[in-house]
């Protein structure tokens, strides 16, 4: 999985700026399973965080059906709460539009890369 980057967010700070990361949830079967993320990127709006992770995918015979990946987009904040920007599901049953076709990618060609 590789998150690239993040445009246009909204002010989450007092300056005016953001500090976004990604969190990275692996659920099978519903339940999370393994967590990854990103570094923070200090006062922002449009971070490049270009990281890459491996999650090691548990064995099945079902492929990728009951497996979803679930991204939050958070802003850092030393004092108060990290407040959530946005997510994005992958995989599962709330999966539409744009991010089912990419799933669907996903799972036709499970080792070509698709952006």
């Amino acid at each position: 999985v590789v998150v690239l980057k993040a445009r246009n967010l909204p002010k989450m700070d007092i300056t005016g700026l953001s500090d976004p990361y990604v969190k990275i949830y692996l659920l099978y079967n519903g339940q999370r399973i393994a967590k990854k993320k990103t570094h923070v990127k200090k006062r922002t709006l449009n971070p490049v965080f270009n990281e890459s992770f491996v999650f090691d995918l548990p064995k099945s015979e079902d492929g990728l059906e009951n497996v979803e990946l679930e991204f939050m987009l958070l802003d850092w904040d030393r004092v108060t709460k990290n407040e959530v920007i946005g997510r994005l599901d992958l995989g599962g049953d709330g999966c539409e539009g744009s991010a089912a076709h990419h799933w669907d990618e996903i799972q036709t060609c499970p080792r070509r890369q698709i952006a």
